[in-house]
C-alpha cells in the first residue's frame, strides 16, 4: 500500500518528469542551439551556483519579491477593507481602482524610475503598486460579503474593538486575502524580473537580460529553473499549509 505522503509526491512530481522528458527529446531531435537539452541546462546551473553568483543574484531578487509583497499586501488589505466597508469610498474610489488596474506594469516601472531615480526604492514601488488593486479588489468583494448576522453579535456582546477586528471581522476575509497572496506572488516575481532588466545592475532580470545579449539560452533556462523551484518550495511548504489550516478554520483560534 502507498503511504498518502509519498502518493502525492509521485503525483506532483510526475508532470514535471513528463516535461522534462518532452523538453529532453525535443532538444535532441531538433539539434540547435536555441533549444539546449535538460541535461545541458543542468550543467549551466550547476557552473552558476557552485563557481558563479547565482545565489548572490537569487536573494537579491527573492528581498525585492518579499519586500514589494509586504508592501502591497498590507496596503491593498487595509484599503480592499475600508472600500468594501464604506459603500461610498468604494463609489468614490472604484474608478481610479479600474484605471490602476489597466495600466500596464512597464508604464509603472518607468514612471518610478523616471521619477524617482534608479534606485532601489523605485524598483520596490513600481512592483507593489503594480499589485496593490489587485489585493484591493479581492478583499474589497470580502469585505463586501461578510457575515453582518454575525457583526451584530459581536456588538450585542459588546466585544472591544480590537477583538471585534481580529477575531470576528479579520477572519471572514482571510480567504479572500490567501487568495490575493497566493496569485500575487507569482505575478510579483515576474514584475521583478522585469523591474531588474529595466533598471538596476544585479538580481535574476539583470542576470537574464545579461545573457540574451550573448544568446545564452542555456543559462537563461538555468536561471529560471532556479528561480522557480524556490517559488514552488515556498508555495508548497507555505502557501499551501496555511491555506488547508485557512480552509479548515484553523484561523478562527480561541475566544
Amino acid at each position: 500500500m502507498i503511504v498518502p505522503g509519498i502518493q502525492r509526491l509521485v503525483l506532483a512530481a510526475l508532470p514535471l518528469v513528463i516535461l522534462f522528458s518532452v523538453w529532453q527529446f525535443a532538444a535532441m531531435l531538433l539539434d540547435d542551439s536555441s533549444l539546449p537539452s535538460v541535461l545541458q541546462v543542468f550543467a549551466s546551473f550547476r557552473t552558476h551556483l557552485f563557481e558563479g553568483d547565482m545565489l548572490h543574484h537569487l536573494m537579491v531578487t527573492m528581498v525585492r519579491v518579499l519586500l514589494s509583497f509586504a508592501i502591497a499586501m498590507a496596503l491593498g488589505v487595509m484599503i480592499g477593507i475600508m472600500m468594501g466597508a464604506f459603500p461610498r469610498l468604494n463609489v468614490a474610489g472604484d474608478s481610479i481602482l479600474v484605471i490602476a488596474l489597466n495600466v500596464p506594469a512597464l508604464v509603472t516601472i518607468m514612471l518610478c524610475y523616471v521619477w524617482f531615480g534608479l534606485v532601489e526604492a523605485a524598483a520596490i514601488a513600481a512592483v507593489a503598486i503594480n499589485k496593490i488593486p489587485t489585493v484591493v479588489v479581492m478583499v474589497r468583494e470580502g469585505a463586501r460579503v461578510v457575515d453582518q448576522d454575525l457583526l451584530d453579535v459581536a456588538k450585542v456582546f459588546q466585544v472591544s474593538p480590537l477583538r471585534y477586528f481580529f477575531k470576528v471581522y479579520l477572519p471572514q476575509l482571510y480567504p479572500f486575502i490567501m487568495a490575493s497572496a497566493r496569485s500575487g506572488l507569482s505575478l510579483i516575481w515576474k514584475i521583478v524580473l522585469v523591474v531588474e532588466l529595466l533598471g538596476r545592475s544585479d538580481g535574476v532580470g539583470f542576470q537574464l537580460g545579461t545573457y540574451f545579449q550573448f544568446f545564452d539560452i542555456s543559462s537563461i533556462l538555468a536561471y529560471t529553473l532556479a528561480f522557480a523551484a524556490i517559488i514552488l518550495v515556498i508555495e508548497g511548504l507555505i502557501m499551501r499549509p496555511l491555506d488547508r489550516y485557512i480552509a479548515r478554520g484553523g484561523y478562527h483560534g480561541q475566544s
